[in-house]
């Protein structure tokens, strides 16, 4: 092991690795992992951020994702032991919400996320029009221009971000507060068990929503790496079309990692087992030659 893939992974490092990646023609993938199998398994795959999301409480439960489970800032914190236990040559990212009440202090919020050992933050949950919170509370202070607030005290510290941006307003703003790298969000992710439904924008428009996040983040900053996320963006042949039909470097997922592998390695694994058919007993063989008299 060399130092370069040890922890702690400072922001010009963290940079580095995701470039190189860019440099070599390779996509940069996050993958979120709520547990320590999941982030373990997530690094032997190459993944090249580890995200730890409060959401993933409810995809490990079998439930649709949502923030609703658990207050989101403490129990992501108390989730960074567990992945980083198994995770030792990956960076790991955590999920604060900016619009967090008993966080009304931002400095502190992002000092807890540096002391507890996080390598940078994601803006989730996060809040305005198609966020994970989706009612705008600005007029009570606690508003999308926090997520701003939060990317550029990070950057001040040197602290890597990786930004959700639903909306031009939110991604104009993130890229100008200095995140690292801007994710166009295209909604819940379809697929599975429990992943959105009709609802969900086709590919083709998801993909169209991306390029726009992709321009209005590299319009204010032209360094920023850009990835996607979400809606029908949810396996690998997807991202096929997603980096023919868009300048997206990469994909962050989080159902698409760490719920829908698992189920359908499950379904086929239970399957798989239950197509084997056990050599027949002594009584079940007296039965069959009793009845063939």
């Amino acid at each position: 092991m060399t130092l370069d893939n040890a922890r702690p992974f400072t922001r010009a490092r963290i940079i580095a690795r995701l470039r190189e990646q860019i440099a070599q023609g390779r996509p940069i993938v996050g993958a979120g992992s709520s547990s320590g199998l999941i982030a373990r398994s997530a690094e032997a795959g190459g993944a090249d951020l580890i995200i730890v999301y409060n959401t993933g409480t409810s995809r490990l439960m079998g439930l649709p994702t949502t923030h609703t489970m658990n207050h989101a800032n403490p129990s992501t914190l108390a989730m960074y032991d567990e992945i980083a236990n198994v995770v030792t040559h990956t960076p790991i990212i955590g999920g604060g919400e900016a619009q967090d009440p008993t966080y009304l202090d931002l400095k502190r919020l992002v000092r807890d996320f540096r002391e507890t050992g996080f390598d940078g933050m994601i803006n989730f949950p996060t809040t305005g029009p198609g966020g994970s919170r989706n009612r705008d509370r600005s007029s009570v202070g606690l508003g999308m221009d926090r997520d701003f607030e939060m990317v550029k005290l990070a950057r001040e510290q040197d602290y890597f971000t990786i930004c959700y941006g639903y909306t031009e307003e939110q991604t104009i703003g993130l890229a100008a507060a200095g995140a690292d790298a801007i994710v166009g969000h295209a909604g819940w992710t379809t697929g599975g068990l429990a992943g959105a439904g009709a609802s969900a924008m086709s590919l083709d428009a998801a993909c169209e929503h991306v390029q726009k996040m992709v321009d209005l983040a590299r319009r204010e900053n032209p360094e920023v790496i850009v990835l996607a996320h979400g809606g029908p963006i949810s396996s690998a042949e997807d991202t096929r079309y997603l980096y023919e039909h868009t300048d997206a470097q990469g994909f962050l997922g989080a159902s698409s990692m760490e719920r829908i592998p698992v189920e359908s390695a499950i379904v086929d694994a239970v399957r798989a087992f239950k197509s084997k058919q056990p050599r027949a007993s002594r009584d079940q063989e007296l039965e069959l030659t009793a009845g063939g008299r």
